[in-house]
């Protein structure tokens, strides 16, 4: 993918999710393996729970915004899952996570990039009801996944790791 300038407002969206997923790699590199079961209060979910479900999340995501009928209401959230990551297994090791998370933002981007900007452009049905563009949709999931790195982070200063942002630009 082309970095600047862009040729499509596609393109530098897929960037910002490219951006997303790295940091989400990056943070989750730094916290051992050993440390995955970890979780900050007993009902939050744990570090490869979290992980988890930003995978699962995507693969739903990118696989409704590339459909040509995509609509995320036609079924529940538990269907969506078990429809686009269904495959995956019940225990993953932190590699395997750290792995997929990279597989998935590639078929995610060929898929997307594959269905070109005209199709994002097209009105889907949100999980409100509300119909909006597949392109700020897609948007919706590039925030959900900073949200979740930020929550990665702040899981790796409570286990006394220094977040990679923070060695990153620490490093200059």
């Amino acid at each position: 993918m082309s970095r600047e300038p862009y040729s499509s407002l596609l393109e530098e969206a897929v960037e910002a999710w490219e951006e997303a997923r790295s940091g989400i790699i990056a943070e989750a590199e730094v916290i051992p393996d050993g440390r995955y079961g970890w979780r900050p209060v007993p009902d939050a979910r744990s570090t490869g729970e979290l992980l988890r479900h930003l995978l699962e999340s995507s693969l739903m995501a990118t696989g409704e915004l590339a459909r040509e009928d995509g609509d995320f209401t036609r079924q529940g959230y538990p269907e969506f899952i078990a429809e686009y990551a269904g495959d995956l297994p019940v225990e993953m090791e932190p590699a395997d996570l750290r792995k997929r998370l990279r597989t998935s933002f590639e078929s995610g981007r060929t898929a997307l990039l594959g269905r070109g900007e005209l199709h994002m452009l097209e009105r889907i049905r949100r999980f409100d009801g509300l119909r909006g563009t597949r392109l700020a949709w897609f948007q919706h999931l590039v925030a959900h996944e900073y949200y979740h790195r930020g929550q990665i982070a702040l899981y790796a200063r409570q286990m006394g790791i220094v977040p990679a942002l923070t060695r990153r630009i620490q490093a200059g």
